[in-house]
């Protein structure tokens, strides 16, 4: 082996215990859940039922508590007035306006909805829809499933910035087109 190849290798080996060193000083400050706690909030199917301007209300039932945090995943930030309209089957497994509603993230981007937990239909198993809309962020379809025979849970919606004329898409967003989004430069 020639002097230079050798260097070579343990310039290389350095740099990889450097970066190791790097990687595990990260994790235990920040800790390991924290890699992924804000990882944006997987689409779900809109549906055939959707229908806008649904009322402003905070309860469209009794017996289930959805709540949560709107979040960016840029930095797990909460965002504040997001608008999310909530839409299920009522006890019936039909879709009707009493099980509609819209509402707000508050100022720390916490969300509350009482609800009935809606009964599956066909194949489908118990859902709730989410359409989630805020300012600088791209807009949000998904779905939460409540676990048979849980009075409440906890469902965070963790959004994407939209992207900026200047500012290169890269990550998720440059991973996932949405419906309706075309890529900077892209027509």
């Amino acid at each position: 082996m020639n002097l230079n190849a050798g260097i070579a290798k343990t310039g290389k080996l350095s740099l990889l215990v450097v970066g190791l060193a790097v990687l595990s000083t990260l994790i235990l400050v920040a800790g390991p859940a924290d890699a992924a706690k804000c990882l944006p909030t997987p689409w779900d199917e809109i549906g055939p039922f959707y229908r806008p301007n649904a009322p402003v209300r905070s309860s469209i039932g009794k017996g289930y508590l959805l709540s949560g945090t709107v979040r960016s995943s840029r930095d797990c930030s909460p965002i504040s007035g997001a608008r999310i309209e909530i839409w299920q089957t009522g006890p019936g497994g039909q879709y009707d306006d009493a099980h509609r509603a819209t509402l707000f993230a508050d100022r720390r981007g916490r969300y509350r909805i009482e609800t009935v937990a809606p009964p599956g239909y066909g194949q489908r198993p118990s859902h709730i829809h989410l359409l989630v809309d805020a300012k600088g962020f791209e807009g949000l379809i998904t779905q939460h499933y409540p676990k048979h025979g849980k009075k409440k849970a906890s469902f965070d919606l963790v959004l994407v910035p939209e992207w900026k004329d200047d500012e290169k898409p890269g990550g998720r967003v440059d991973e996932v087109i949405r419906p309706g989004k075309t890529r900077p430069g892209k027509h």
